[in-house]
Order: C-alpha cells, then structure tokens, then sequence
C-alpha cells in the first residue's frame, strides 16, 4: 500500500486528531500505491475502522502495508489513543482473549497463525511462529513471542510482553507490566503504572501512559513518549524524539535527536512546553532534562 516515493513513518507529523476511520478519500490523501488502494475498494468500499482493515491486511498477508497504515494513522493520533489501539490489535482485549479460549487455544504454539490464549493467574503464553499471536488476563502472567508479526498482549498485574521478531507488537494494560520487543518496527506500549516499555530496534516506538512507567528506545527514528507522572522518556537513535508530558518527567536524547518537555503544576495543569534538538538551547547529549516554571531546560539526575 505504501507509495516508494512518499513513505511515513510515526515521527512525521503531529497528532492532530483520533479519528480511526479509514475512508478511501483518506487512503488516497495518505498517497497509497494503486495496489494497496485496490485491495482497500475491494476490501472496505465504503470504509471501516482501522482495527479491522489492520486485520484484514495481516490476514491477507499483507505485513507491508499493515506497517504502512500504522504509520500514516497514529502519526495523528495522541499518545493515549496509540496505546490503545495498539492493545486491541495485539489481542488484549477480554472477548479476543475469551474467543480463543473458547475455541481450544493451546497456551503454546509455535505454528503459523497459531495463537495462544491464557485467562488464569500465574498463566503463560508463549509462540514462536509468524503471524502467531500471545495474549494473557491473569496476573502475573507473561507473553512471549519470536516470530516476525508476532505480538504479545497482557491486562493482568505484573504481566509482562515480550518479543523479537521483526514488526512484533508487544501492548500491556496492567499495573507494573512491562513489554519490550527487539524487532525493527516493534513497537511497545504500556499503561499501567511502574509499567516500562522498551525498544531496541529502529522504528519501534515505547509509549507508557502510567505512573512512573519509563519509555527507552535505541534504535533510530525510535520515538519515545511518556504521559504519566514521574515518567521518563529516553532515545539513544538518531532522529529519534523523547518526549515527557507529565509531572516531574524527565527525557534525554542522544546525538541526531531531540526531547519535548512540559512543566505542569501539582494539579497536572499546563504550565509551558519546549522541545529543543540536541546541540541547540544548550541540549547535551544523553543527560536527562526537566523544564523550570519559566520554561527553561534544567539538567537532572534520574
């Protein structure tokens, strides 16, 4: 689907809205190859929301344009907004969950397209095949993955989500549960609190929206963004961008990239926001910063 001329990625523009409808007039904005635009008319002509056109790509073994799609939609969606549709396309919803349980899923798999479901605590989920999704509710209940499509779902506590392959989403919901992936383009994403999420790969995104839930990604053009309180954004990559919304947060960058930083008062109001590349307003590499009341960049320890 994507136009070798005019590919995206999440770093290229702003968020601007949360509209997750796909129309054609939208597909064609986002300047998509005529392949892709013919399999969307054929697929969705009068349109769909994008969990299910994300679906119907990967069942069609479309990887490509999956890709695509993410990066032209959740460049205008709000870090929130990514992180939860991140959750549901990795499975980590109950009646995903229940469905697969309810059809016989094995706890582990290591098939293509072979998923594997657990909903009790202390439960593992493991697969090692493409396209072969794991997903757990329990508590402390972990998912793994290893191959490339292959993404990892948690909602319960201290649940972690694991993976390695290529384009492999890990998404978790519950408190202190983490996900970290290895793959290029594989993005993690968290919401609970203490919940971390971690990258090495380039492209691959960490997005955490808890209490002290840490973002750190190494590869380039890897953006890191933290919401919640006391929450840190860090990046090692080129082009990549940490940004740390929200009260007594701290984000660092190293060479080639760039923080976002916000001051907000005890009530979580806004008080300013200033990014700055590294090398400019006096930005060094690899220290962390927070912003003064006055919005001036401050260097602090973690």
């Amino acid at each position: 689907m994507q136009n070798v001329t005019q590919g995206a990625s999440m770093a290229d523009s702003t968020a601007t809205t949360n509209n997750l409808q796909i129309t054609k007039d939208r597909v064609k904005s986002w300047a998509a190859c005529s392949d892709g635009y013919r399999w969307f008319l054929g697929k969705f002509p009068e349109g769909a929301e994008f969990v299910p056109v994300y679906r119907a790509l990967i069942a069609d073994k479309r990887g490509d344009d999956a890709d695509w799609l993410v990066g032209k939609l959740f460049a205008e969606l709000d870090t929130t907004t990514r992180v939860k549709q991140t959750a549901i396309i990795a499975g980590a919803d109950a009646v995903a969950i229940a469905a697969q349980v309810a059809a016989g899923a094995e706890a582990a798999t290591t098939g293509e397209e072979a998923n594997a479901a657990t909903t009790g605590n202390w439960a593992n989920a493991a697969t090692t095949g493409n396209w072969a999704n794991a997903a757990t509710t329990g508590e402390e209940a972990n998912a793994a993955t290893t191959g490339n499509w292959a993404n990892a779902a948690t909602t319960g506590y201290r649940a972690n989500a694991a993976t390695t392959g290529n384009r492999a989403n890990a998404a978790t919901t519950g408190y202190r549960a983490n996900a970290a992936t290895t793959g290029n383009w594989a993005n993690a994403a968290t919401t609970g609190n203490w919940a971390n999420a971690a990258t090495t790969g380039n492209w691959a995104n960490a997005a955490t929206t808890g209490y002290r839930a840490n973002a750190a990604t190494t590869g380039n053009w890897a953006n890191a963004a933290t919401t919640g309180e006391e929450a840190n954004a860090a990046t090692t990559g080129k082009h990549a961008v940490a940004a740390a919304l929200g009260i007594d947060a701290k984000a660092k960058a190293s060479a080639g990239g760039a923080i976002v930083l916000t001051h907000r008062n005890d009530d979580g109001d806004l008080i300013c926001i200033r990014a700055a590349m590294v090398g400019q307003d006096g930005i060094k590499p690899d220290v962390f910063y927070q912003l003064s009341p006055e919005g001036e960049f401050v260097e602090s320890e973690v």
